[in-house]
């Protein structure tokens, strides 16, 4: 008997409950259509959130080559990472998910939950490389459900020009009362502070929990004193002017919109933005996000996982392995983590991504000291988690409450 055991398809409440929108995009926008399964045994499907790359791209290249090494024809198509969750919950339902899915990483919890997913001990994918604090992101109840492609985190860009007519040295930016007396010195020069993203998604949590993480914060008490210093922070950075009244609406693109018109000090970006970052015609640099106290905040892992999927037909998943461990070996990694501007989440790649672009130096720092939205266990708890910290941030900054009773109220609507 093959040992993937069929699994209860996901019901209707269990979709309702677990649709919930957890995407971090460091990918531009756009749309596919749902694909399926052909009758054709030798097509294999791929769905991924990539839809910016059309066919012809290095990525559908490797997807058609990677078909070809499995002796398969791929059929890929491409989603908004907000859709991808719904279609692979609705996919399951229907017995038509598909061969390969790659989501993004605090999804595959609610996606294994939900039972749409097959562990790495039944479909065999080799994870023994991966940095653990990387994989952990995938793991849920002990199990782990796929291996990431590329991970990327947030750090702080700087604009050089504006920090040396402002009197500030970088060197001098360890914690949070060095960042912010760099704030007002940079207020006092005319140019404008930091921008970020605090919009009320998914992309607002991720953009505050380097912040909540560095004050020493944990996601199990939203409520505690230090969450409630992380949220005053960026309260006293908009009220001080450090900081504009837009990122209340900025996701990340708009912020990152915002530092490249080269007036502002800091932005809090990610890896996503470094080509954007040399086209701005300023010279910047990366600095990790300080704790309170100062050393580096842990920031969230962002970047997706290649998962199998359950399927009626259990004799797929060995091609399904197939094209899994070729889109994940070692030069792929390296050519795909190139193309989307991820770390690779194997020491080995990252050590080749170094020695071609020494700049990437500090973010590979950053992505090994990062940690998974859904690690400590939290699994499916995350996305209510978060969906009450984007709404206490929110409150907050708009003024409609306090940090503390922001945070307060978030806690309560969790429990």
């Amino acid at each position: 008997m093959n040992s993937f055991a069929r699994r209860r398809r996901p019901t209707a409440a269990v979709l309702i409950s677990l649709a919930v929108a957890t995407g971090v995009t460091a990918c531009g926008s756009g749309s596919g259509s749902s694909g399926t399964k052909g009758a054709d045994s030798g097509t294999y499907t791929i769905w991924d959130p990539y839809p910016q790359f059309a066919k012809g791209s290095a990525w559908t290249n490797l997807l058609d080559k990677c078909g070809t090494e499995a002796g398969v024809k791929v059929k890929r198509t491409g989603f908004d990472t907000s859709d991808l969750t719904n279609k692979a919950l609705l996919a399951a339902q229907q017995g038509n998910s598909p061969d390969i899915l790659i989501v993004d990483n605090p999804v595959v919890s609610t996606l294994a939950e939900a039972g749409v997913l097959t562990t790495t001990d039944d479909n065999k994918l080799d994870t023994s490389k991966v940095d653990p604090n990387l994989l952990a992101a995938g793991q849920s109840g002990g199990k782990t459900y796929g291996t990431p492609i590329g991970a990327n985190t947030l750090a702080l860009y700087y604009n050089k020009k504006v920090l040396k007519e402002a009197g500030v040295d970088i060197a001098s930016v360890k914690d949070w009362a060095s960042l912010t007396a760099a704030l007002e010195k940079v207020k006092k020069a005319g140019k404008k502070g930091i921008t970020f993203s605090a919009i009320g998604t998914e992309e607002g949590s991720f953009q505050f929990l380097p912040w909540f993480w560095g004050a020493g914060a944990k996601l199990t008490q939203l409520d505690s004193a230090q969450g409630e210093s992380a949220l005053s922070l960026w309260k006293d950075w908009l009220k001080g002017g450090y900081a504009p009244n837009s990122v209340i609406n900025n996701t990340q693109t708009t912020s990152w919109q915002e530092f490249a018109t080269g007036d502002y000090a800091f932005a809090e970006n990610g890896t996503w933005q470094l080509a954007n970052a040399k086209k701005a015609g300023f010279e910047y640099g990366v600095l990790p996000i300080p704790g309170a106290s100062g050393g580096s905040a842990a920031a969230p892992t962002g970047g997706e996982f290649v998962t199998l999927p359950v399927q009626d037909d259990t004799g797929r998943y060995t091609t399904s392995q197939k094209l899994a461990t070729c889109l994940t070996s070692t030069q792929n990694l390296y050519d795909t983590d190139t193309t989307l501007s991820y770390v690779a989440p194997t020491s080995e790649v990252q050590d080749k991504q170094v020695a071609a672009n020494a700049e990437l130096k500090p973010w590979v720092d950053a992505v090994k000291a990062a940690k998974g939205r859904t690690s400590d266990d939290l699994g499916t708890k995350y996305p209510k988690i978060s969906e009450q910290m984007w709404k206490a941030v929110q409150s907050a900054l708009s003024g409609s409450k306090s940090p503390k009773d922001a945070l307060t109220d978030a806690q309560s609507a969790v429990k």
